[in-house]
Order: structure tokens, then sequence, then C-alpha cells
């Protein structure tokens, strides 16, 4: 017989679980760190809240991508190339003009899930589970887990990683942070405010609408305190008003395709003058921010109704085949912003806009790539006039550096955060909290705990190089350039010279799009060299385009065996038109560089970029 002194020991006293790397947050970010860590070898187990994994991406139902089609990095590329195996082709993904990659939230969800999967017993996923609590006991993270259905557990952890919507794992130890919008002087940025506030992006509660039928009458619900107002200006309609932004007025048709899926479906998650919403959660309470949340709802909800009264499309519905939720909306808001913490980098729009000039040269330490451009929504708050003007500022394709992953406080150890509270600028978190970058610094993040376990040593201790070639190893860019395929057999040697800086890329600013090239087939000139910091001499050439012959003989003056008969080496390298007298081009320079010197390995980082 089990007495209730005995059953009060079994659930109290036993002996927790244990795993090598617990990441609390199964969203973008947390499931590309779980997955990542697995395939390293390293046990790791994902804890998700909801029912689903993927957050943005699938459970809030942003399921229109923002940005990286040419730079399918890693994990991200992977789950797009699966979208296109499942709907047929990249063509069947290119339904709605915002996006050229546009899908069902079930479907990525699915694939996700799938991609998990296939991580066997290396790696676990535990849905519908919170944590309640976190505590470091000597040098492991002791966390008390809550499922939905059933009782509290505890696991311990060696490495915790923060992969939640708003950075409740880093607050629940202790990280130092920042909400809102920094100061111009704080960060630098001419463009931030000149005072520091507590504003955040709006959210937004994302449906999926599904096409009934032109005869169909789908007409939900009148909403409680409807107001059809705040609408009238979401697309050419009856009810236009001055408008008070400069934004263009859309057809309704171009405004419901806007996020257009397969299968006859609709993602509306339409700025400005539609379903945006502002409430600031972030310190509240899981139960409070459930009450603040049905604010949004009613909000989406109301913008349903009116685009099927006062529209005419009353056709569309949210879809009975997407969300597990009664009223058919996502099962989490769109979060924009989060906690930020202080961390050992704080990227900036500066160090965006102009890597190479920034005073920390943090592009030497990346580890996800971006291209998309400053996108802030801030029009629901009552005080948006007053904010800095962010609607698509323009900056060249980027890269995030390492060490926004870390927080700075030397007492919080073994922690990394990830998801949008990495340590970002308000301004640059902008393009920092979009999907492809948030599943890469996810993916950064389990490569780094990972190789923690694998050498025994604290996060901290880990090299920047080390955690970069296990990202390249995995398909990872590290420098944001389109001149070559990930698949190319170059593509390393440009990715890790590039990383050094003694060549450096150009980024560009073309239409819609951010841009950063290496100018791979241009000749190489003597001022584009910068190898101050790993050579002290003189190089032996003048300004102007470097041949061949003069490169090969630079590099035996350093010392290196080079046979008389250079051109084996040059072949052996997969390089062709081996000819001493013609002029050498960028990348040519690179693979040789790389396969000869190899100064990306050679010469360790810090987490400002210092050599």
């Amino acid at each position: 017989m089990i007495t209730a002194t005995a059953l009060l020991c079994m659930t109290s006293c036993s002996r927790p679980e244990h795993v090598d790397v617990l990441v609390i947050g199964g969203g973008a970010s947390g499931i590309t760190a779980g997955v990542q860590s697995a395939r390293m070898g390293v046990p790791a187990m994902v804890v998700e809240e909801t029912p689903w994994v993927g957050g943005m991406l699938t459970a809030a139902g942003v399921s229109c991508v923002d940005g990286n089609y040419k730079l399918q990095s890693g994990l991200f590329g992977e789950f797009a190339d699966s979208l296109a195996a499942r709907y047929g082709g990249w063509d069947a993904l290119k339904t709605g003009w915002v996006s050229n990659i546009n899908f069902e939230p079930h479907v990525g969800q699915e694939i996700l899930t799938n991609i998990a999967a296939s991580c066997g017993d290396l790696l676990q996923v535990r849905r519908e589970t919170v944590m309640e609590s976190v505590k470091k006991v000597d040098q492991t993270w002791k966390v008390v887990l809550k499922p939905l259905h059933g009782r509290r557990y505890t696991v311990t952890a060696d490495v915790l990683i923060d992969g939640t919507e708003l950075g409740d794992v880093a607050k629940a130890c202790g990280v130092e942070y920042r909400i809102g919008m920094e100061s111009s002087t704080d960060t630098g940025e001419s463009i931030a405010p000149a005072e520091a506030n507590d504003i955040i992006q709006d959210l937004t509660f994302v449906t999926i609408l599904k096409d009934y039928g032109q005869g169909a009458d789908m007409t939900i619900p009148k909403p409680e305190n409807y107001d059809p107002a705040p609408f009238y200006n979401c697309s050419v309609n009856p009810h236009n008003t001055e408008m008070e932004t400069g934004q263009t007025l859309w057809s309704p048709e171009m405004m419901i395709t806007y996020g257009r899926t397969p299968n006859g479906k609709y993602m509306i998650n339409w700025p400005i003058y539609g379903n945006d919403h502002y409430v600031n959660s972030i310190e509240m309470s899981r139960e409070e921010r459930i009450e603040a949340y049905k604010k949004a709802r009613d909000f989406t909800l109301s913008f349903v109704y009116f685009i099927q009264t006062e529209l005419g499309m009353k056709h569309l519905a949210p879809a009975d085949d997407e969300f597990p939720t009664e009223d058919g909306l996502a099962l989490i808001p769109y979060h924009r912003e989060s906690r930020r913490i202080v961390g050992e980098a704080f990227f900036t729009l500066d160090a965006a806009a102009a890597p190479y000039d920034f005073k920390h040269p943090y592009y030497r330490t990346g580890i996800a790539v971006g291209d998309y451009a400053v996108d802030h929504h801030h029009f629901r708050h009552p005080e948006w006039k007053t904010l800095p003007d962010l609607h698509f500022y323009p900056i060249p394709s980027f890269n995030v550096p390492l060490g926004v992953l870390l927080p700075k406080q030397q007492d919080v150890e073994n922690l990394i955060v990830a998801e949008k509270s990495v340590s970002v600028s308000n301004l640059i978190n902008g393009a920092t909290r979009l999907q492809p970058v948030v599943m890469q610094l996810g993916q950064a993040a389990g490569a780094l705990a990972a190789l923690s376990q694998l050498e025994g040593r604290p996060v901290k201790k880990v090299g920047v190089r080390k955690v970069q070639k296990a990202l390249l190893d995995a398909g990872c860019y590290l420098m944001p350039y389109l001149d070559l395929p990930k698949d190319h057999p170059h593509f390393k040697a440009l990715q890790k010279i590039g990383a050094t800086g003694i060549l450096r890329g150009e980024g560009r600013n073309v239409g819609w799009a951010n841009q950063t090239w290496f100018r791979a087939g241009d000749p190489l000139l003597a001022e584009e060299i910068y190898a101050g910091d790993y050579y002290r001499g003189p190089l032996p050439f003048t300004d102007g385009p470097v041949k061949v012959g003069q490169f090969i003989n630079t590099l035996r003056g350093l010392g290196l065996y080079i046979p008389a008969d250079a051109g084996s080496i040059w072949t052996g390298l997969g390089l062709t038109d081996f000819n001493p007298d013609r002029v050498i081009t960028r990348l040519e320079a690179a693979v040789v560089l790389d396969a000869l010197i190899d100064p990306f390995s050679m010469f360790a980082v810090d987490y400002e970029g210092n050599v």
C-alpha cells in the first residue's frame, strides 16, 4: 500500500531528469537550437508551451517569410527546401506578393516536427509544458516544468537556452535587459530618439482566411464592441478617410492576396490600418498576458468582420483546418519585440549599415545573415507620430555577431539567449527579428551549446571560430555574400576569408533588395587587401591589379613552401587558367589564402571581432 507520505516523496524527491542542453521555447529559434545540438551528437530537450513547434512561423501564423530568399542558410534553407518539395516546387510557394516563400502554418509545423523527429533519441520535444522556475545549483541548471496535463517535474541541464517569445528565461535567471527604444546617446544611432522610452512594436494576432466559395456566407458573429473605424483605410473602400500616413491605398483584392498561401488561404497580418495591435505584455504575468491578448484577438476578429461585411468578402472566413483554436486565430500572438539582453556584443543599426567602419569589427564573428530592411510597426501606439520613421529603413544585407547570444554578466554562465531577446538595439531589431534570421540565431545557439559539451568547457570558453566552423559544416552563411551558392566548392573559402576582413564585401541597396557581394570575379587590387591585423610588414606591390605570379611570390616571401611549378597547387585547389602574368581574381585569392595560410583558423577573434 502506498501511503500519502510515500507518494509525496515519489513526486518531490525523485531524481530529476538530466539533459546536456535544455531549450525553453520551441519557437523559430528554439527548435533549430535543439536540432543543431542533436545533430552534433549532444542530447537536447525542447520544451514548448503550445501544441506546436515553430513559433512565429507556425503557432503565430506568420507563414509568409520575410527575406533571405537568396541566403537560405542552414536549417532555414532546409525548411524552405522541404516546403518547396511539399507543395511541388519553388514556384508553388510564390502565391502571395509579400513573399516568395508562402505556406500554410500547419504544414510548417509538420515539417519542423519531422526535422526534429529525424534526430531520434538525441532530441526530445515536450509540448504543452511551461517552465515554472529555474535556478543554478553549483554548475547545473535546475528547471521545474509543468505540463498542461500531468504533474510538475524537474529537469537539470548543463546548458540552458532561452528560446521563449519574450525572454522569460533570461529574466528568471537574473540577466540584465532592455525594453523599448534606446536613446541616440545610448546607441550612437543617429535616427534613434533623443530620449529612451519603453515603447515596443505592435503585435498581431494572425488569422488564416479560407475561401469557402463565392456563394458561401461565412460571416462570423459580430464581435462585442465592434468598431469599423480603425480599418477604414485598410484598402480602397467607401469608408476611406484622410490618412495619417503616407501609405498606399491598395484595392481589397491586393490587400487580401498580400499573404496568399497555397490551397486557397490568406494570411491576415495587414500592417498599419489592419490588425496590428499595441500592447506591451513583456513584464506581465502569464495570467495578465492571457487577458491582454483577448483584446488583440477581438481586434483581429473585428478586422475579419470588416472584411466580410464592409468589403463584401463573406466567402472568406478563418480556416477550419488550420489552427486548433475555437476562433480560428493563431495559437499565440506575433511578437515583433521582446526583452533584449545586455550581451557580450551589442549589435546596432550602424554596425549593420557600415560593418567595416563600425568601432567593433563584429562582422568577423557572424553567425546569422539577413537581407530584409529595418521594418517597425508602431501605428497602433497612441504616440506613433513622435517616433522615428522606420518603415523599411535601408541597410545592406548584414550578419549578426555571436556575442549577442551571451549575457555580459559573468555570474550567468552556460545560458544562451536566442529568438528576439538577443543583444541588439531596438532599431536593428526591426531586421534581426525576422523568421530566417531568428532560425539561424537558434541554430548558432545549438552549435555553441553542443561544442561546450563536446569540449567539456563553459559556453564562453568556446572559440568563436569553432562555432563558425560548425555552422559552415551545417550549410550556414557567416557572411551575406550572394556570389556563390552554399553548395559551391569554394563557398567556405569565400565565407572564411570574408570573415577575416582581409578581403571585404560590398553592401548595396538595389530597389527593395539589400545585398552584399564579395565581387568574386573582380580583379584583386592591392589597395583592397586589408592584412594589417594579420601581417605587419609592407606588401610587395603598389596600388592596382595584382598578378597571379606576384600573389604567389608574396606567399613564398612569408615562408610558405610553394614549388616552382605553382600551377600544380592551383589545379589542386580546383582553380583553372594558371598564368603568372594575368591578374588574379578576388575569388582565386581567397581560395589560395584559405588553403595555404588559413588565417580564419590561425587567428582567434573575441566577441568584438578583435584578432
